[in-house]
This record gives structure tokens, sequence and C-alpha cells, in this order.
């Protein structure tokens, strides 16, 4: 077993991201296309983050069009880039499945104010 731990510490970002849920991101993923990659940006509300440490995942929920789109990262993946946080959210749950529910306003996350 700490075999295992050694090799999965080897293939863990060492400078990962720190973010919480209910935070605004910007997701920075790189896509390849044949021989060629470019990096896509996905921006969204953070709304589950499972697992830990090599196998963490975060979703990111965003509504584009009238249509809402989830996308599951896995955080020290090599085609996550980076991971910025736009905005910090004030949130009360470790889950906030409740925002597929919400439309327009009420599917807002109060922003943090220092």
């Amino acid at each position: 077993m700490d075999a295992l731990k050694i090799i999965a510490q080897d293939s863990m970002k060492a400078d990962a991201p720190k973010f919480n849920v209910g935070d605004v991101v910007k997701v920075h993923v790189k896509i390849t296309e044949g021989d060629k990659s470019r990096i896509q940006i996905f921006e969204g509300t953070v709304i589950a983050k499972k697992h830990g440490g090599i196998n963490e995942t975060f979703t990111v929920r965003r509504v584009a069009h009238g249509c809402g789109i989830e996308r599951v990262f896995p955080l020290h993946s090599p085609s996550v880039d980076k991971v910025e946080i736009v905005r910090e959210g004030v949130v009360r749950r470790a889950k906030l499945y409740y925002l597929r529910d919400r439309v327009g306003k009420a599917a807002k996350v109060k922003a943090k104010y220092n």
C-alpha cells in the first residue's frame, strides 16, 4: 500500500489551486484535435468536490443559452492546465445540487466580500 501512495504522490500536482464549493472558476483545459492542441476555458460555479488525494474531482456548472452544462474535472489531470478563481462564494452546503432546479437570479451564489 505504501508503494501505491508513493506513486500517487509523484503524479499529484504540487501547485494545485485552493478553491471551495460555491466559487466561480475558470478551468483551462487542453483539447487535442488530431495533431493540434489548444486551450479551452470553461467558466462556472463549483457545485461539488469529491474524493481526495490523486482521485480528487470537482464539478463545474454553467448555464449557456438557457441550457445547464456540468463538467467533472480531475484536479490532478494533465489535461487541466490551470484553474483561476474569478469570485469566491459564500455557501453553507458541501454539494450545491439544488442549483440545478433554480433559474435566473435564484441560481446565483452570494459573493464573499472582504
